[in-house]
């Protein structure tokens, strides 16, 4: 597939998408959600995502201009049909996704970037809802994502005042991983990508996928999801290839099957 907003390369099992709009901080218009829900879609071999901006920005938040149709209900029907199935994408995904923020990550880029398993930010990015100064309400699962991930006192604060949150403060609240040097981002983030793309992609699988119903689910819903991911993951190459490495005293390589 063609991409025209966002920047799609293979590294053996590693897939790195790069919003790629660096005039307008990769503001994300409808098109750029759908292309991003079509990378996500053609995983092919990737055994791991990293997401990152091009330029000075992650993403500003939607495009505004792009956005709104004059129709009513125009930013409705774009939430429900593109920002919406992108970000439920990157959560669903069977690989772990990991964000590289270099700077502004707003709205619904906020919205991208929490919905990767593993976030870095250099030191200079920060997280901003702002759809309070506009007379709007956060969207693209700002919400669920931000209450999860630092609770409703901060999420609150976040979303009513509409205060910038930095990267080392994301830390501190547990919003990101990790708060690295902005020159040392990219290079610590496809590290990190790069041991996950080769790690036991079922087992990662399973885990992702256990965390996200852990969210919601009750503890008897996830007791047996534990045991049926056990049950898969047991029977795959990759648990005899850890199993054996194990009782070898080595490494283990794992294929991803």
């Amino acid at each position: 597939m063609t991409y025209e907003t966002i920047k799609v390369e293979r590294d053996g099992p590693l897939m790195t998408i790069t919003l790629n709009r660096p005039d307008r901080l990769n503001a994300m218009p409808p098109q750029m959600a759908d292309e991003i829900g079509a990378a996500f879609y053609d995983l092919g071999d990737a055994r791991a995502v990293l997401i990152t901006g091009e330029g000075k920005g992650f993403c500003s938040g939607a495009d505004l201009s792009a956005r709104s149709t004059g129709e009513k209900g125009g930013s409705h029907k774009a939430l429900q049909n593109h920002y919406n199935p992108a970000i439920s994408q990157v959560l669903r995904a069977p690989v772990p996704v990991i964000c590289a923020v270099n700077g502004p990550a707003a709205g619904v880029g906020c919205s991208l970037a929490l919905a990767g398993d593993f976030v870095l930010a250099g030191k200079k990015a920060y997280f901003l809802q702002a759809f309070v100064n506009i007379g709007l309400v956060p969207d693209g699962g700002s919400t669920w994502l931000l209450t999860r991930a630092i609770g409703r006192a901060r999420a609150t604060r976040m979303m009513m005042l509409g205060e910038k949150i930095g990267a080392e403060q994301a830390e501190d609240w547990g919003l990101v991983y990790k708060a690295v040097d902005d020159d040392a981002l990219m290079d610590e983030a496809r590290a990190l990508a790069q041991k996950l793309a080769n790690g036991p992609t079922l087992a990662l699988a399973t885990m992702k996928a256990n965390i996200n119903l852990s969210m919601d689910g009750s503890l008897q819903q996830v007791l047996v999801a534990e045991a049926e991911g056990q049950r898969l993951a047991g029977a795959s190459d990759d648990a005899k290839e850890g199993g054996m490495a194990f009782l070898e005293k080595r490494k283990a390589e794992f294929k991803g099957a």
